[in-house]
């Protein structure tokens, strides 16, 4: 029986990362906009004229030149017709290879748990499990399935923000298995942990909203006879576990996709020291919203994950049912 719910869960969460992804890269790409270590291509291009004849170094040093504004902030789809005409169509599935592999590992090991826990914890006599240990299976198996998938997690978020940067600074990773490969060569195996922390975080807020919202508003329906249990009921519970899995999760997973995308020169010091760090600086140079970049994308792509994810989860568990 423990089994069968890390196949359902796992074929549900895989079918529904991949119909959702496009979503989920648009989301990381606004999530990254403003930060202020990103390289400006156009300056430097600008400044090598300049002083390709000079040969005295200290006459650089001396020159002020102003900083370049900010980037403007642009909206979900400005963001997506944007990577259409530089990128191509195909760029909207990059790392579409991480995110199958972080179904499989992340989301399988999430929904398997949790469904265990709730045969576990459900009472027999009433044959319901509370609230509060809906809450409690979701931190557990989230936090779990977090770092079990954390390596994928890294690849995906490197693989779709790789097209933000300069062409001779993308690391052009051929696969998500050269993504990891290459990281755990050139970085270090801990490098495939990086933000490992966030990861854990995020995903026991996402799974304790999600999977105890959803399993909560799904009895109430039922019971409120508001409607039968059916398909209405499904993405109408899924739709509103969404909602609150986004408003939860998406100030970490603005710092998770930070800190994962950071790049760290050889000798240099990184961006970011830590989450706590990434959070103060983006904070002072953002300010407090920015912790809810990519909302318009988190809730847009969040939503129809969980529909996909739970519609899809109620018609394996059918399928698989007398198995």
């Amino acid at each position: 029986m423990g089994v069968k719910g890390f196949v359902e869960g796992g074929i549900a969460s895989i079918v529904a990362g991949c119909s959702t992804h496009p979503l989920d890269l648009l989301k990381v790409r606004m999530q990254l906009q403003g930060e202020s270590h990103v390289p400006n291509p156009a300056l430097q291009t600008a400044l090598r004229p300049a002083f390709a004849g000079a040969g005295v170094a200290g006459n650089v040093s001396h020159l002020h030149i102003p900083a370049p504004p900010p980037p403007p902030r642009v909206g979900l789809v400005s963001v997506g017709v944007k990577i259409v005409q530089q990128e191509g169509l195909a760029a909207l599935f990059s790392g579409v290879s991480a995110t199958v592999l972080r179904q499989t590992l992340y989301s399988t090991t999430r929904m398997g748990l949790y469904d265990i826990l709730k045969q576990k914890w459900t009472d027999p006599h009433t044959n319901k499990m509370t609230l509060d240990r809906k809450i409690c299976a979701g931190l557990v198996a989230g936090a779990i399935g977090a770092a079990v998938g954390n390596p994928a997690d890294v690849a995906m978020v490197r693989m779709q923000a790789d097209g933000r940067l300069p062409a001779a600074q993308r690391r052009n990773y051929k696969s998500v298995v050269d993504a990891i490969g290459s990281m755990a060569k050139s970085e270090g195996i801990a490098s495939l942990w990086r933000g490992s922390s966030l990861t854990v975080n995020r995903a026991m807020l996402v799974t304790a909203s999600q999977l105890a919202s959803y399993d909560q508003i799904k009895e109430s329906i039922l019971e409120t006879h508001v409607m039968k249990d059916g398909l209405g009921t499904h993405v109408t519970a899924s739709f509103a576990a969404g909602f609150v899995a986004a408003v939860a999760s998406n100030p970490v997973d603005v710092i998770k996709t930070r800190v994962m995308n950071m790049k760290v020169e050889p000798g240099m010091a990184p961006p970011y020291t830590g989450a706590l760090d990434c959070a103060m600086k983006t904070i002072r140079a953002e300010g407090p919203m920015a912790l809810y970049k990519g909302f318009i994308p988190t809730i847009s792509r969040q939503g129809p994950f969980t529909v996909v994810l739970f519609v899809t989860l109620e018609q394996v568990r059918k399928v698989f049912k007398d198995l």
